[in-house]
């Protein structure tokens, strides 16, 4: 999506270079033409208010044609109130998305941006909202996802903050065009570069990485190359993946060698491709994280939680919800606990320091990591694992028997199998994670409509000034 310079007439909504920058020369790969675009309703600026803020952070209008249909607009950057004078840009599912022309009245909630590459970047499109609006949409966002699946008697919790800087783990892109490096984000719905210069999400540690990354792969790219640096900040280092990267030579081994030194990494690694075997560059520690009592080195680029607050709020309900169910069940004989989804044991290891746990996950190298750190693991009760796709064979009821609590955090598209399954369990508490309030609803809903009822909600807010919201939620046997 292209995001011109409004015109100077009128006021400009949050931010001075509201409607972003011309994206000049920003790379994209070249794509098969689509379809003709079809032509707008009007070629003209059009006046709207805008009446909602919608899931993708946009502003959502009308505007109703003269003898014609009414058309829903998308309007990015834009508060409930704002009137604006808007053009037509393209379609949008069964919208359009519009451009801002000028501001005629702001509504109210608005702040003023905090990073420079607001408006182009495609990462924080809601730094234009004041904190108390900002909040009160994440937390409207959980409860329309729950509304639309029939869920309305919400036991909401406070939601979870957390702050600027807070980001340990992003995946960035880069591009080499002739003598330059693009590193960064993508626009919002656009395969552009946005070269950033700040970041007021990342870490610092990781913030320093981006402009020595730009020279190293500015001398380390054939022109024309694309790959992606995964980014992530080990409690040992920065951990940095080239996912994309050239078969290197020896003179680029002792080049991205001599930068891991530099910058203190902990591991330097690189792939050809999404998905293909990670090869180590440069292991100068074992790169590793803490969770709970027990020290992981999880595989290289892995998942992590995006933020040490957001993990640390998701454990602390994982762990109420496992203690409730255990002093619940206080003397039954092997009392046990399961971690579905369990990663490299983020949640498994707090929760081992009250039970023993059986931790489940189908990824074979995060199941590795997690074995390798149970088996040295002190201070803690037994874990065992097991690999399961659990999308495909979920525990059934009668395995799921076997334990007093159950944690379960699967991806965002959610574990509607898994959650039928514990719906027909006479598990005493299923505490739930999730990265999806859509997805999480409907698993919900499931287990509501096997008779558990919900204690408890925690929307955790660990992608700031992003459209993304995490859950948390405990489930009782009813």
């Amino acid at each position: 999506m292209s995001r011109r310079p409004a015109p100077s007439r009128g006021k400009t909504p949050g931010s001075k270079s509201f409607g972003g920058k011309s994206s000049g020369g920003r790379p994209q790969p070249r794509r098969p033409a689509a379809r003709p675009p079809v032509e707008p309703p009007t070629t003209g600026p059009v006046e709207i208010t805008v009446e909602t803020v919608g899931a993708l952070g946009d502003g959502v209008a009308h505007w109703q044609e003269p003898y014609g249909p009414n058309h829903r607009l998308f309007v990015p950057q834009t508060l409930v109130g704002d009137r604006l004078m808007v053009r037509f840009a393209q379609e949008r599912g069964e919208g359009w998305l519009v451009e801002p022309v000028s501001l005629l009245a702001e509504g109210p909630g608005r702040a003023e941006p905090a990073c420079r590459h607001f408006g182009t970047c495609g990462g924080c499109t809601l730094q234009h909202m004041d904190p108390d609006t900002y909040g009160a949409w994440k937390v409207e966002q959980l409860r329309h996802a729950l509304s639309r699946a029939g869920i309305t008697d919400l036991p909401m919790a406070p939601l979870v903050r957390t702050p600027p800087h807070a980001r340990r783990r992003a995946v960035l892109a880069a591009a080499r065009r002739g003598r330059r490096l693009w590193l960064g984000f993508n626009e919002r719905a656009s395969h552009r570069l946005v070269d950033i210069e700040e970041c007021t999400v990342l870490a610092p540690r990781l913030m320093a990485l981006i402009a020595p990354l730009r020279a190293l792969l500015l001398d380390l790219l054939p022109d024309e190359h694309t790959l992606d640096v995964a980014l992530t900040l080990l409690d040992d280092g920065p951990d940095v993946v080239l996912v994309g990267l050239p078969q290197p030579d020896l003179g680029a081994l002792e080049m991205l060698g001599a930068f891991a030194e530099a910058h203190d990494l902990a591991r330097l690694t690189w792939s050809k491709r999404p998905g293909a075997p990670v090869e180590p560059i440069a292991l100068r520690r074992t790169g590793v994280v803490r969770f709970g009592p027990v020290t992981v080195s999880p595989p290289a680029g892995s998942f992590l939680q995006a933020s040490a607050e957001g993990e640390a709020a998701l454990v602390a309900e994982a762990l109420a919800g496992a203690s409730a169910a255990l002093a619940q069940e206080k003397g039954a004989q092997g009392a046990r606990v399961a971690d579905l989804f369990a990663g490299s044991g983020t949640l498994t290891f707090p929760l081992a320091t009250l039970a023993p746990v059986h931790a489940v996950e189908g990824d074979g190298p995060a199941l590795t990591a997690l074995e390798a750190a149970a088996r040295q693991a002190a201070g803690t009760h037994s874990v065992t694992v097991e690999r399961r796709d659990l999308f495909k064979e979920p525990l059934s009821p009668s395995e799921l028997s076997a334990y007093q609590a159950v944690v379960f955090d699967p991806p965002r598209a959610g574990a509607a199998s898994q959650a039928a399954a514990l719906a027909a369990s006479n598990v005493p508490v299923v505490v739930a994670i999730s990265c999806n309030p859509v997805s999480f609803a409907r698993d919900a809903a499931l287990l509501l409509g096997g008779g558990y009822v919900l204690e408890r909600l925690v929307p955790v807010d660990q992608f700031l000034w992003s459209p993304h919201l995490e859950v948390a939620a405990r489930f009782r046997r009813g």
